[in-house]
């Protein structure tokens, strides 16, 4: 029977804090151990009523790297476990259905009913179970423990470096394409239109220098997430002009990537005076791009 190297976390958005806790579960395939990751269905939050934050990537996106990363995926209901007492969850969750051999987690980890104990108490009973115990240091930003919540805080901010730094990898998405108003053709670049799903993080409105792949190329790219206020719109959504690139994406997920805010969203008085802008916009877009080196593998 196979024996599991279990990562455990919320995974919100995949930081270098999380990342610490999946290397340390990795490090256990040396001894013969499948490394996985223990997620729920839904987050605790959102059981425990104070809701869930907003997500900083989705499920989907998140269960594929951590499957790229090498992990397999052990997902379980919350509901059925947050009653369990710490030593409940090692003996049923993690000795009996996982059957685990090792256990990762970060130096904040809380479990058991209520989240009552810590990563201390963790390496105690897995000591009794005969189950390895590694908990991850802490991994700082700016002198602060990197967390989801500074990288939402971040995003929302427009602080995309800060966001990114923390990350280890540039913040994307990647949403399907819908009709949108097609302004790309004032600078002679196609125009991607994509809706911010329910739930998901929604950086500050603005316009961003951005980078889009698309049929093995990445490309230079501006990104406007808002309203659009020169157009009297209310729906919410990200518009991106893809330089460089030629074609017809509608209806297939594109992921954006956000590298630099570059100012705010403003009220154009004609289109030519929002032309204009696209162009300086682009310029700049294509400055950064060319000097930014990407943090993730492209």
């Amino acid at each position: 029977m196979k024996k599991y190297a279990v990562a455990l976390g919320s995974f919100d958005g995949l930081h270098l804090g999380h990342m610490a806790v999946i290397n340390k579960a990795l490090s256990f395939k040396s001894l013969g151990y499948v490394p996985c990751a223990l997620v729920f269905d839904v987050h605790p939050m959102s059981v425990a009523g104070a809701g869930a934050p907003a997500e900083l990537m989705t499920v989907q996106a998140r269960d594929e790297m951590l499957t790229s990363l090498g992990l397999e995926i052990k997902k379980v209901s919350f509901e059925s476990i947050m009653g369990l007492s710490a030593r409940e969850f090692v003996s049923e969750i993690l000795c009996k259905e996982l059957n685990a051999g090792a256990v990762c987690c970060g130096y904040n980890y809380h479990f058991g009913c209520g989240a009552k104990a810590d990563s201390s108490e963790l390496s105690m009973l897995c000591g009794e179970f005969d189950i390895a115990c590694e908990v991850a240091e802490k991994i700082e930003y700016d002198g602060v423990a990197v967390s989801s919540t500074r990288i939402r805080e971040a995003l929302q901010n427009g602080d995309i470096e800060s966001a990114n730094a923390m990350l280890g990898r540039e913040f994307s998405y990647d949403f399907v394409v819908v009709s949108g108003d097609r302004r790309g053709r004032l600078i002679g670049a196609p125009t991607i239109n994509q809706n911010f799903p329910d739930g998901f993080i929604v950086p500050k409105f603005g316009v961003y220098v951005s980078a889009v792949f698309v049929d093995g190329q990445l490309h230079p790219a501006v990104t406007n997430i808002g309203r659009r206020p020169s157009f009297t719109c209310d729906d919410l959504r990200s518009e991106t002009c893809i330089m460089d690139f030629s074609g017809d994406l509608y209806g297939k997920n594109i992921e954006v990537k956000l590298i630099k805010y570059i100012r705010p969203e403003r009220v154009f008085n004609s289109l030519e005076e929002l032309g204009n802008q696209i162009a300086v916009d682009a310029k700049k877009a294509k400055d950064v791009f060319l000097k930014y080196n990407f943090l993730s593998c492209i």
